[in-house]
C-alpha cells in the first residue's frame, strides 16, 4: 500500500506558483484554497475584480482534495427538512440553488477544460438493508414533488446497477456525477489565475482586522489590504487573531483504493459510471476512478489503518465478492465540518466580510454554489442573491463530544463488522 492520497497522485491539473507580494491592495481577499475559495476567486476575477487568494498549504490540501468526489444535488437532509428548518421560501431557495449545483460544477468543468475525470452519469443512494428503503422512498417522493430527475430502483435493478448482491434498492439522481476532486479544485484555481486572480500557496494568515475602511491582513511577511474578505477555510480553519469561527463537530472520513482492476472486473462494478453511497448509520461510499480502481470510504480517524483495512477487506468481500481479496494501493483521509443541523452557514464576520463553513460532507456542489454566490454578493454589496441568508454568529453545543460519538460508533461498527 502506498499509503498516500490517490487524488494527489493522479491529479492532472497544476496551479502556477505565485509569490505573495510584501504589500498588496485588492478588491477581494479569499482565505482558503478549496472548492469555496477557488470558486469565489474565479467568479470575482471574471467579474473584473482584483482578487488575491491565500492558502496556508497548497490548493486542495484540505477537505476538497480528500473528498470522495461525488457531485450531489442538495444536502444530506431531505428537501422537506430543509424547508421545515428554514421556512418554505428560504428553504425552497436553498434547495433550488443546490439542486442546480451539479449543473454549475459540470458547466465550469466544460467551460474551463478542467482535467478531473468528470462523469455526469448520476449517483446511487443505496439501501444497505431492507429497512433502508423506507428512507429512500421518502426521499424519492419529496424529489418527485419537485420534478427532480430521480428514479427509485428495486433490489434487483439496484443490484444490477451497482454490481453488488448486498444492496436492497437505490435512489438514482440523474443530475449528479463524479469528479477527481483534486483535479477539480486545482482546475478552478488554474482558471482563476487565467482570469487574473493571484493564487498564493504556503502562506499562513496571522492576523485579520478591519480598520473602519478596509480589511488589514497579515500573512507571512506581507501586509494585505482588502475591500472585501471571504474566509473559506471550513474544517481546516487555522487560528488567526481576529478570525475566530465556531467550533464545529469534527468528523473524519477515510478512503482506500484498489489497484486498477481488469476491464472485466471493473465493468462488473457500477457499470454505468455512477458514484454510490449507502443508508447505513455509519455510511459507506463506493465508486471507481478513470483507471478502474475501486474506492471504498467510511467514517474514521486516519490513525486506525489496521482497523480500517480489515473493515475494508470485509466490506469488499460483502459488497463486491467478484473482487474479494484485491489489494488496496492507497489510503487517505480528511476532516468534515458538521454543523448541528447539518446545513451550511454563511456568517458575517465584519463589514464586507463573510465566512462559509459546515458542508457536513457535501462540499463539491454546495462549495461551488456558495463560493460563487458569496463573491457576487461581496462585490455587489448586496446579500439578496445569496442562496442562504447570512447569520451573525453560530455555535454547536458539545461539538467535541459529538465528534467523539461519531468516531466511537465508526470504530465499533468497523471492528465488529455490524451494519445499522
Amino acid at each position: 500500500m502506498n499509503g498516500g492520497n490517490l487524488w494527489q497522485a493522479s491529479c492532472q491539473e497544476y496551479v502556477e506558483p505565485m509569490a505573495l507580494p510584501a504589500q498588496a491592495s485588492v478588491d477581494l481577499l479569499v482565505i482558503g484554497g478549496g472548492f469555496t475559495g477557488c470558486s469565489a476567486a474565479l467568479a470575482a476575477a471574471q467579474a473584473g475584480a482584483r482578487v488575491l487568494l491565500v492558502e496556508a498549504q497548497e490548493v486542495g490540501h484540505g477537505g476538497s482534495g480528500r473528498n470522495v468526489g461525488l457531485v450531489n444535488a442538495g444536502l444530506w437532509l431531505p428537501p422537506d427538512q430543509v424547508e421545515a428548518a428554514l421556512g418554505q421560501e428560504a428553504g425552497q431557495r436553498l434547495n433550488a440553488a443546490l439542486g442546480a449545483g451539479p449543473g454549475q460544477v459540470f458547466g465550469l468543468i466544460a467551460r474551463h477544460g478542467i482535467a478531473c475525470e468528470a462523469v455526469q452519469n448520476g449517483t446511487l443512494h443505496c439501501a444497505h438493508a431492507p429497512k433502508g428503503m423506507a428512507d429512500l422512498q421518502a426521499r424519492f417522493a419529496q424529489q418527485q414533488r419537485r420534478a427532480a430527475p430521480v428514479q427509485l430502483f428495486d433490489a434487483g435493478r439496484a443490484q444490477q446497477a451497482v454490481g453488488s448482491p448486498a444492496v436492497h434498492g437505490a435512489l438514482f439522481d440523474a443530475r449528479a456525477g463524479t469528479v477527481q476532486p483534486m483535479g477539480y479544485v486545482r482546475g478552478l484555481a488554474r482558471a482563476a489565475q487565467q482570469a487574473g486572480a493571484q493564487i498564493c500557496q504556503g502562506v499562513s494568515v496571522q492576523r485579520i482586522a478591519h480598520d473602519g475602511q478596509a480589511w488589514q491582513v497579515h500573512a507571512g511577511a506581507s501586509e494585505l489590504r482588502a475591500e472585501r474578505l471571504l474566509l473559506a477555510t471550513n474544517a481546516y480553519h487555522q487560528g488567526a487573531t481576529g478570525a475566530k469561527l465556531p467550533r464545529l463537530t469534527p468528523v473524519h472520513y477515510f478512503q482506500l483504493a484498489t489497484r486498477p482492476l481488469s476491464p472485466n472486473l471493473a465493468g462488473s462494478i457500477l457499470p454505468g459510471g455512477e458514484g454510490a453511497w449507502d443508508t447505513g448509520t455509519v455510511m459507506t461510499s463506493y465508486r471507481k476512478d478513470a483507471a478502474g480502481r475501486l474506492i471504498l470510504g467510511a467514517m474514521g480517524l486516519p490513525d486506525q489503518l489496521g482497523l480500517h483495512r480489515a473493515w475494508a477487506n470485509r466490506a469488499l468481500a460483502r459488497l463486491f465478492p467478484q473482487v474479494a481479496g484485491e489489494a488496496f494501493e492507497y489510503f487517505w483521509s480528511g476532516r468534515i465540518a458538521m454543523t448541528g443541523d447539518k446545513m451550511p452557514k454563511i456568517q458575517r464576520i465584519g463589514p464586507n466580510g463573510l465566512a462559509v463553513y459546515g458542508y457536513s460532507g457535501r462540499g463539491i456542489a454546495p462549495g461551488t454554489v456558495m463560493g460563487t454566490a458569496c463573491a457576487g454578493a461581496l462585490l455587489a454589496g448586496d446579500e439578496a442573491g445569496l442562496p442562504l441568508a447570512p447569520v451573525d454568529g453560530y455555535a454547536v453545543p458539545l461539538a467535541r463530544t459529538k465528534g467523539l460519538y461519531y468516531e466511537t460508533g465508526a470504530r465499533l461498527l468497523h471492528a465488529l463488522g455490524a451494519r445499522l
